[in-house]
């Protein structure tokens, strides 16, 4: 649908996926290909090793120097898929800015190193559940940074974004969210995931693990690689692993899904309702776009 977008309005578009932009992570990431972009230019996919940090402030930079150079041209930017979180930090223009390390941070890494992530984690959730709850324990760095900003500030980092969440966007944009009946919807991630292990996502997470990724990369903690971790480590069988990703696939679409409600100025296209005709979409998504002063 994207595409068929892109086309219809001179558009480029820039992937807001957080595992599509690494190398050698296509079948968990459902990676588009090159045959598969037909032409449309695609930004933010297969641009880092998966050794590299990925987080929102990089997006942020990435996603902005595409936009400039999409604009360059005279093209439409189009974010698409992904992470919430991504998408509104650049379509707000959220201030991410990033204070210099502090002998505090010295201090976390420190007992991160001595205690663990999960103790850390814990520390976190005492003066900031709610970052606690967005942030997963294995991603030390966020952790930290959040109980930096709180020890500097006085202020949990969770209110420090919540604010800059309603700030009024910084373009003139329409957001799409496709949404469908939820038994389809769940029907549907299990097929993909049984999909996903027949196309060979053990052999791409072994040959990751060759490669000298760990666990604790920022690149393994996507859905299906961090699973599969797992049962390579003998946690669990394969077939408790496809279960396991299937079942926190579903989660995450539902974590979605409650995301995209609460933002403003969702445009809903409801699969279940308007249909599934590709050219019927593309009708309502130009007409709303044209509301929008975006196209003519």
């Amino acid at each position: 649908l994207s595409i068929a977008l892109a086309k219809a309005v001179g558009g480029e578009i820039i992937s807001a996926d957080s595992m599509q932009v690494y190398k050698h992570m296509d079948i968990g990431s459902a990676k588009i290909m090159p045959q598969e972009m037909d032409g449309v230019r695609h930004y933010l996919v297969d641009e880092l090793e998966p050794f590299e940090e990925f987080h929102v402030v990089r997006f942020q930079e990435m996603a902005r120097a595409a936009m400039k150079e999409i604009r360059s041209r005279g093209h439409i930017p189009i974010l698409v898929g992904g992470t919430g979180f991504y998408i509104q930090a650049v379509v707000r223009d959220i201030d991410f800015t990033e204070n210099e390390a502090s002998p505090y941070r010295a201090e976390l890494e420190a007992l991160a190193e001595e205690k663990g992530s999960t103790w850390l984690h814990e520390e976190l959730r005492k003066v900031d559940p709610e970052s606690a709850e967005a942030i997963h324990e294995n991603n030390v760095k966020r952790v930290i940074r959040a109980l930096e900003f709180y020890h500097q500030t006085g202020t949990k980092i969770s209110e420090h974004n919540e604010k800059e969440r309603e700030k009024e966007a910084a373009y003139r944009s329409a957001y799409f969210v496709l949404t469908d009946e939820r038994k389809r919807l769940y029907e549907r991630i299990d097929r993909r995931v049984e999909k996903m292990m027949e196309q060979g996502l053990p052999e791409e997470v072994e040959a990751l693990r060759k490669r000298g990724l760990k666990r604790e990369n920022v690149s393994m903690q996507g859905l299906g690689y961090k699973e599969l971790f797992g049962y390579f480590e003998g946690e669990y069988p394969l077939e408790e692993a496809v279960r396991i990703i299937q079942r926190d696939t579903r989660h995450f679409a539902k974590r979605q899904l409650t995301w995209f409600r609460r933002e403003r100025d969702v445009i809903w296209i409801d699969k279940s309702i308007v249909g599934r005709d590709e050219d019927k979409l593309i009708t309502f998504m130009l007409d709303q776009l044209r509301k929008k002063e975006i196209i003519r």
